[in-house]
């Protein structure tokens, strides 16, 4: 089966719909109808305004579980070879990988207590998946909870006109930490996602989704009373989810938060809304119980089933996201993010998985506006509004629109982050844990036009915001160039030094020595290279430098004499920073251990659980290793070491060849000739210990 036409465009639409419920329900997520209705009212738009909420809910654009969990899951796919016989316990492998304990994506709620944190526990202990979410191991009430749900939408995303691949591989996933009525309820949301691709009648979506489940389900026999009662009673939705509460309420199950309660309010949304966007919304949010998640599923069914379009007519539902959305991980390289960003990789993903090269658009530009209304996290500063529009010299291309109003002697900024912004240092709920996507070394370029109706010439720079003196955002830019209207241009810059801070934001500047009016056309922004980079204490106080460390061992503390010093109490820990686009490259750090089974430096580090290591052990070795589904030692020789002794560690990966130095000497080398991590980040490495780390430098690997 061909690809829709519009796929990719509806593929965005679902994404969009998604984060768009979340961000709507989050703010009273929990609360009963009744406490909505009393406190907020009917719910219309965004309420995060509201002074009835707590402060750190004024912020629209947060980090969420439904997410994180949603993007973070499918990437079991190409972390597999985007083979359609995926494995639950791949995909529970997935978790181990990118789940860092008690800090990101789940609620960690204990054992027996949040269903997901007991299934982590379960992987953690050696039990695979699907065993991992078993009734037989977790109890009915633990496994039937809503979280196989809320991270579902991305396997009917990648197969679209296909509900009984997307019901399957919904099946393996949730099954990882749910079982029972929580999988069925998953399948059908999945099978409804991607079933939207091709059918916009509901009632037949619903058809195709109860085909691929038991008819003697709770689920089946949910949504055959939500069409009953809506068939009898088709304008009134809050009759119905009065008879909803009445028969399948929280009161009816045990745990905190029951699948059935609230798969019944998606569906229930979906039918009394026919298909609107904005009136589904009201309704799933003015329902109450787990609303974020709720109209999250809503949103993303109704984003594919009516593409962009879902979005017009009504509120500004995309204005205050700017596309924005965070995915905290143990890969800190994928954590700020966008929603054409993530419609690209679900769009790649569906191509590989059915063996067909994927679509790149604007020659794999980061930031390529390629979709209409797509700023990918861009906002103006100054006298400056954006738009995205088509190109005009090419109707089938779109770019952002940067119309600027600018003074003699003014200065109009866009930009968007590529690290945590001032808004998400403190986060409700779940904190923003990433690395930079850009670092010194890189170099950064755009593609820009001026319109050729223009008034004058206009003077165009690259430019940054990079974390300075306790923590205040400081402007840099490149040396600018003079654009007369009608001409294009493309800019380059190399991040220079910045002595440790990391870069937040990445953009452009528009000046000019006269009154003027115009547009600059923004076709793409990206950057490509190796870092040449030091991260060590800057020379002023704040905090964000050690921020770019993704922390994924017991502690990481920046208080005592040296830069770093990482603690582990059992087992092995990382900190890390980097992309997964870094390639070639050597890390090099001073370490020194004061108590350790291990430690040492990763590089290629895509996770807790994908990686290349060089490691000095207890033992007196040195190894080398490959860790990916368990361990592969490439290398391994006697070295003597002291605790207290500084060791100059150093870890180069070039193609399929690994080297380690230490203290300037080649002490281990191996091929990896199947060179199964092409790229990723570094790491630092403690293993049941402490270590002291004063600084770590990136830089090109050397030629062979």
């Amino acid at each position: 089966m061909p690809f829709p036409a519009d796929y990719y465009e509806r593929v965005y639409a679902g994404v969009l719909g998604k984060i768009i419920g979340v961000y709507l329900g989050r703010p009273f997520e929990g609360w009963s109808h009744a406490q909505i209705m009393e406190q907020l009212g009917e719910i219309h738009y965004y309420v995060n305004n509201r002074p009835e909420l707590p402060l750190p809910n004024r912020e629209i654009v947060v980090t969420d579980d439904d997410i994180s969990g949603t993007f973070t899951f499918l990437r079991a796919l190409p972390d597999y070879g985007n083979d359609a016989s995926l494995t639950p316990a791949q995909i529970g492998q997935t978790w181990l990988n990118y789940i860092i304990e008690n800090r990101t994506i789940l609620w960690w709620g204990g054992l027996g207590n949040s269903t997901e944190h007991t299934a982590f526990l379960r992987l953690k202990d050696g039990i695979p998946a699907p065993r991992s979410g078993s009734q037989e191991l977790n109890g009915r009430v633990v496994a039937e909870q809503i979280g196989a749900q809320i991270f579902i939408e991305g396997w009917g995303l990648v197969c679209p006109g296909d509900p009984q691949q997307a019901s399957e591989l919904a099946l393996r996933a949730a099954s990882v930490s749910h079982d029972g009525e929580a999988v069925y309820g998953a399948q059908v949301i999945a099978a409804l996602v991607a079933q939207a691709f091709l059918e916009t009648d509901l009632n037949r979506l619903l058809d195709t989704a109860l085909a691929l489940i038991p008819p003697t389900s709770t689920i089946a026999r949910l949504i055959a009373d939500l069409r009953s009662w809506h068939a009898a009673e088709p304008h009134d939705w809050r009759a119905s989810r009065a008879r909803l509460e009445e028969r399948y309420g929280y009161d009816k199950f045990g745990g905190n938060c029951h699948i059935i309660p609230n798969h019944g309010l998606v569906i229930l949304s979906l039918l009394y809304s026919q298909g609107d966007f904005s009136r589904a919304q009201t309704i799933v949010n003015t329902s109450g119980w787990d609303t974020d998640c709720n109209a999250a599923n809503v949103g993303c069914i109704l984003g594919v089933r009516n593409g962009l379009s879902a979005f017009e007519g009504g509120p500004d539902w995309r204005g205050p996201l700017a596309d924005q959305l965070y995915l905290p991980t143990a890969d800190g390289g994928r954590a700020i993010s966008d929603a054409l960003r993530e419609a690209d990789f679900i769009v790649q993903t569906a191509h590989a998985l059915r063996g067909e090269r994927p679509p790149a658009p604007k020659d794999g530009a980061r930031f390529h506006f390629s979709l209409p209304g797509a700023v990918q996290g861009f906002r103006p500063q100054g006298r400056l509004t954006l738009e995205n529009i088509p190109a005009p010299d090419n109707a089938e291309e779109r770019v952002l629109a940067l119309r600027y109003q600018l003074q003699a002697g003014e200065t109009a900024r866009a930009g968007t982050p590529t690290f945590i912004p001032p808004a998400a240092i403190q986060m409700p709920g779940y904190d923003l844990l990433a690395s930079p996507t850009l670092y010194p070394g890189q170099t950064l370029r755009a593609a820009v036009s001026a319109a050729s109706d223009n008034l004058a010439a206009i003077r165009v720079a690259l430019r940054l915001q990079v974390y300075g003196k306790n923590d205040q955002l400081e402007e840099m830019e490149a040396t600018g160039v003079r654009l007369a209207p009608g001409a294009s241009t493309r800019l380059t810059w190399q991040v220079p030094d910045l002595q440790g801070a990391p870069c937040a934001l990445a953009g452009l500047s528009v000046s000019t020595d006269q009154p003027t009016t115009g547009t600059l056309h923004l076709h793409s922004l990206t950057w490509d290279g190796t870092p040449q980079v030091t991260f060590t204490r800057p020379p002023h106080p704040g905090q964000m430098w050690a921020r770019q460390w993704v922390n994924a061992a017991d502690y990481c503390e920046t208080g005592f004499a040296e830069s770093l010093r990482i603690i582990q109490n059992r087992g092995r820990g990382l900190i890390s920073t980097g992309a997964r686009e870094w390639s070639d490259y050597s890390v090099e750090a001073l370490i020194t251990p004061h108590l350790a089974q291990a430690f040492g430096l990763g590089a290629r580090v895509q996770g807790q659980e994908r990686y290349y290591a060089l490691l000095l052990s207890a033992q007196k070795t040195v190894r080398l290793i490959r860790r990916l589904d368990g361990e592969t030692l490439l290398a391994e020789q006697p070295l003597e070491w002291q605790f207290g002794q500084p060791f100059t560690l150093r870890l180069e990966v070039s193609g399929a060849r690994i080297q380690g130095w230490v203290n300037g000497n080649l002490v281990a080398a191996a091929q990896d000739q199947n060179c199964p991590l092409p790229g990723g980040g570094v790491a630092l490495i403690c293993e049941a210990g402490r270590i002291g780390v004063e600084r770590v430098t990136i830089a090109p690997a050397l030629p062979a």
